[in-house]
């Protein structure tokens, strides 16, 4: 349970607005979920979610117990780039969800790779995340590495942690950049005013990403991308805060829909790393998905 005194400079403010405030885990609406459940409480009391805090109200936060999602290998073919006995790398669609969720209960890269590997799969991701050593956006492409076994899935997260993943990506973003190169070097975290989206804010987690210039046309820009560390939303967040935002990614950005697609040009296309295990080098690639490549082709035939 936590606990809060409001404080005189926060008194008069919606009781939902200022729980997503303080508590950088919970979002406005789930405040909202919560508060109708009684599991916040004021001055040991149900308000409602209109209620204006007072100076001095002692506010009690319970989050209940996340629901048991009820895992289920399902027959959902998968796009293998590479497996051996330790690890198993797959090219996930756009689309296509990495974890269960309670809003995604079946249907993921997870349920999937449970039909295909069985039991063989680590279990240090926890129940819901077995084998998953990073994940990627629903609406982004490209390479995701699982684990298999435990000892493979330490080594892994190692790599992650140590920025020994060179993970390399392709985007197609609104604008035409004048450099052919460049380093955005920016914090993110939460937004201060959607709780739901990522921001570059003051007080965030360091967040690297290097772009360099593949092709330009005449209203968009064909962008190489590394990125040094992992951030939620990371490259889509960077590139829309300097004004460039990824192509179809309409929560960073309020362009319309010019290709018609949904989910942004965003496509994870390289990793290198060394095998957990054998310590190899390995490079692999996945080739861009076809809905990029016909944007592409429209593109250059303008």
């Amino acid at each position: 349970m936590k606990e809060y005194i409001v404080l005189e400079e926060d008194k008069g403010q919606r009781l939902d607005t200022y729980i997503a405030k303080i508590d950088e885990n919970i979002t406005r609406t789930s405040a909202q979920r919560l508060i109708e459940e009684e599991n916040i409480l004021v001055n040991g009391k149900k308000q409602k979610v209109s209620y204006k805090i007072q100076n001095n109200d002692k506010i009690t936060i319970e989050i209940p117990e996340p629901k048991q999602i009820e895992l289920k290998a399902q027959n959902i073919p998968l796009d293998v780039i590479y497996e051996d006995s330790d690890i198993i790398v797959i090219n996930k669609p756009k689309g296509m969800v990495v974890h269960p969720a309670n809003g995604n209960p079946d249907g993921t890269l997870v349920n999937a790779i449970l039909s295909r590997c069985k039991d063989s799969l680590s279990g240090i991701g926890g129940e819901i995340r077995p084998g998953i050593v990073h994940r990627l956006d629903k609406d982004t492409s490209g390479l995701l590495i699982v684990a298999k076994n435990d000892k493979s899935h330490v080594k892994m997260s190692e790599q992650i942690k140590n920025h020994e993943v060179k993970k390399t990506y392709i985007a197609l973003v609104r604008g035409v950049l004048k450099e052919n190169e460049a380093t955005i070097n920016m914090p993110i975290g939460r937004s201060n005013t959607d709780r739901k989206k990522m921001a570059v804010v003051k007080n965030g987690k360091n967040a690297i990403t290097h772009i360099k210039v593949i092709k330009r046309y005449n209203k968009y820009t064909l962008l190489e991308i590394n990125i040094e560390t992992g951030r939620t939303h990371q490259i889509r967040v960077h590139l829309s805060h300097i004004g460039f935002p990824v192509v179809g990614d309409y929560t960073y950005s309020n362009g319309k829909n010019e290709f018609g697609i949904i989910g942004q040009c965003l496509h994870a296309k390289a990793l290198d790393f060394k095998h957990p295990i054998t310590q190899k080098e390995i490079h692999l690639e996945a080739p861009l998905p076809e809905y990029f490549r016909d944007i592409l082709n429209k593109l250059d035939n303008n």
